[in-house]
């Protein structure tokens, strides 16, 4: 299964396709939701555990299914918003992890490549929102 080509109508109605390497960032987004499942499932083993834990796997999977949502915009305004959820998101993904690490529910290291992964796509997503809102 293929993540899905991101495109937006411009006002005149035109489809543009918005970035060069959407599947490889679509990828990327659903990897760290994974890699936030994966985790769920050893974290999840106390009460606090499954609360942090479920809370990241929420925000987790959503920056990448709004991300899509973006992907299938109905306008330029739409995407952007969108865009700006999955960003939300991933900061709120990212608040999780380091509330994971500070409360050692799961080993530093599978946090570490999550916050950091979590951190570049943030990066990503956001550049993406300051591109998409100059375009307007």
């Amino acid at each position: 299964m293929q993540a899905a080509n991101c495109k937006v109508q411009d006002e005149d109605g035109l489809t543009q396709t918005t970035a060069p390497r959407v599947n490889e960032l679509a990828e990327r987004l659903l990897d760290f939701a994974t890699g936030s499942v994966k985790l769920w499932a050893r974290a999840g083993r106390t009460m606090p555990g499954r609360y942090i834990a479920g809370q990241l796997l929420r925000a987790a999977s959503s920056a990448g299914a709004n991300y899509e949502e973006a992907c299938g915009a109905e306008s330029r305004a739409d995407f952007t918003h969108k865009l700006q959820i999955a960003l939300k998101e991933l900061r709120e993904a990212r608040y999780w992890l380091r509330l994971m690490g500070r409360s050692q529910l799961a080993p530093d290291d599978q946090l570490s490549s999550l916050a950091d992964e979590a951190g570049i796509l943030a990066r990503m997503v956001g550049k993406s929102v300051v591109t998409a809102k100059s375009r307007r």
